[in-house]
């Protein structure tokens, strides 16, 4: 959340050029000219003037482009965007969304996106890692985890998204139950009370991460069985 995240007493300036100098060891006159240069990349306009500004002169979407100018003050390889777009509209979703995209292409950064939306997924995502109780459950290529998930749990989210090619009486599927307390796990699989398929052994032992095809991995004792399914 960009609003929670930049310090509201400090221009724009001030926080981008305080890690450029701490941690690139740039002087006062070089950090300025570098942060106006990322301020530009993730395309603040007029960002001359925008740059002396401070947080609440902003609106959410430029403040989220402030936040990625922050991350990459330090030219990093790997991008850890957790819900980007996060409070803004859907047109400043798709524009923050392209843009970290289109950085990824340009800087040869690495980008790990952490979301719930599985259309944004479909769209930017090149290998999917799907949790549950805080484990990894499922991980495979988008095409394949989507075309042929095996994961009780990635079976029901998908299912749960609205298609407009089927018909608009079919009733909306529904992952039943709740998610688990965190501080008190159920025993075995985390997830067997929610699960359709769920069996005794479900109950006694949590299952690991097995491979089930080519660079294809679930953590399920039946993921085999849900092939077909």
């Amino acid at each position: 959340e960009p609003t929670t995240s930049l310090n509201p007493v400090f221009s724009v300036r001030s926080q981008l050029c305080e890690a450029l100098e701490l941690h690139r060891g740039m002087d006062k006159e070089a950090a300025g000219e570098e942060a106006l240069k990322i301020l530009k990349m993730v395309g603040m306009p007029d960002a001359e003037r925008g740059i002396d500004n401070y947080p609440h002169q902003f609106s959410g979407g430029m403040q989220q482009r402030i936040m990625i100018a922050m991350a990459l003050t330090c030219n990093p390889e790997l991008l850890i965007a957790d819900e980007p777009t996060t409070s803004v509209d859907v047109t400043v979703q798709a524009q923050l969304l392209e843009l970290i995209d289109n950085l990824r292409s340009q800087l040869g950064t690495s980008v790990v996106l952490i979301t719930h939306n599985l259309g944004i997924v479909a769209r930017y995502v090149d290998r999917v890692h799907v949790m549950y109780a805080g484990r990894l459950v499922e991980t495979a290529s988008t095409e394949v985890l989507y075309g042929k998930p095996r994961h009780p749990y990635t079976m029901g989210l998908l299912a749960s998204v609205p298609r407009l090619d089927l018909a608009r009486k079919r009733e909306l599927h529904v992952v039943k139950g709740l998610p688990p307390n965190l501080a008190r796990l159920p025993r075995g699989c985390a997830f067997h009370p929610r699960c359709e398929f769920a069996i005794s052994r479900c109950r006694e032992e949590r299952p690991e991460l097995e491979e089930v095809g080519e660079n294809h991995y679930s953590a399920c004792f039946r993921s085999k069985e849900l092939e077909d399914k």
